[in-house]
């Protein structure tokens, strides 16, 4: 603004979307987060991939778009993006994000897929440490984590350096009870060498009652954090459903973007950029009140 030639049409803007380079749209957007956000010591990014699934084109057989992001827990702000075709790309997709990011001194959290040898090293490369939950896709490492726990938390001799730390949470009908438990990768642990800077341990119980029904659900992560408190474990791992809540959701709910069709060339992943600038932004107007879908229409009115 001003717009001296008139507003650009929709047709318009729908080709320019279509037509920037989006990997430079995505660079430049990583630089502009790093210059205007300050990531804190050991500050959770969490690591998850979303797919627009209305953004689909028949002639490449129905593929949808997916894109990997990456979120700043405490700043409550996307500070990078990559594209990936399939959803078993992030493997690939991941490290390439992790390229971009300036992340000396955080805490790295990625779900189970993301639990991959390569993957690990470059977050070390960057500096950084990672909180990984281990399955079944790693059964050499899982064996090894969980049956190092087990021994570790039936050693009633009072030798194991064991954190321990529990929380309770209540609402929407059930309660629900953590406990976990850290400690250091001990002596010939056998999967040490091939995951670059593992240093601890994590054993984590989640039991949840529900209309009377309890369960019990067990899980077992790996960490470069050396000295990691049980405490300081649960809180990331905690962390890192931000992403899902506060990313996902909103661009759900907020900004329609499951029910978003565009996809020609470019612009269903140029416009996912335009989306997370958007949502930072509407995030820290923290002088405006309400909520995300608030603050859009509040801005959509003001032409400041």
């Amino acid at each position: 603004m001003p717009f001296p030639n008139g507003i650009p049409s929709h047709d318009t803007i729908g080709r320019v979307l279509a037509r920037l380079n989006p990997d430079e749209l995505g660079a430049a957007f990583t630089r502009w987060m790093h210059a205007m956000t300050t990531l804190v010591k050991d500050e959770v990014i969490a690591i998850d991939g979303k797919t627009l699934r209305r953004a689909r084109n028949k002639k490449d057989g129905h593929v949808f778009v997916h894109i990997v992001s990456a979120w700043a827990s405490a700043n409550g702000v996307v500070i990078g993006q990559v594209k990936t075709g399939e959803k078993s790309n992030e493997i690939t997709a991941i490290p390439r994000l992790l390229d971009l990011l300036n992340i000396s001194s955080c805490m790295v959290t990625i779900d189970a897929m993301g639990c991959q040898k390569e993957i690990v090293a470059k977050i070390r490369e960057k500096g950084a440490d990672y909180i990984i939950p281990v399955k079944e896709n790693q059964p050499k490492l899982l064996a090894a984590v969980s049956g190092s726990c087990e021994r570790a938390l039936s050693d009633e001799s009072g030798t194991q350096d064991i954190s321990f730390h529990e929380t309770d949470n209540k609402g929407h009908g059930r309660v629900e009870r953590r406990r976990c438990w850290t400690l250091p990768v001990p002596e010939g642990f056998p999967c040490s060498e091939d995951w670059e800077g593992l240093a601890s341990l994590v054993y984590i119980e989640s039991e949840r009652t529900v209309d009377d029904k309890t369960s019990l659900v067990t899980r077992w992560h790996i960490s470069s954090k050396d000295g990691l408190s049980a405490e300081s474990a649960l809180r990331s791992i905690r962390e890192h459903w931000g992403i899902e809540n506060r990313l996902h959701w909103s661009l759900d709910v907020a900004f329609d973007e499951d029910q978003s069709r565009v996809r020609t060339e470019n612009a269903a992943q140029n416009l996912v950029v335009i989306r997370h600038a958007a949502l930072n932004l509407l995030r820290k107007a923290e002088h405006v009140r309400g909520g995300i879908a608030r603050k859009r229409r509040k801005a959509g009115y003001d032409t400041e």
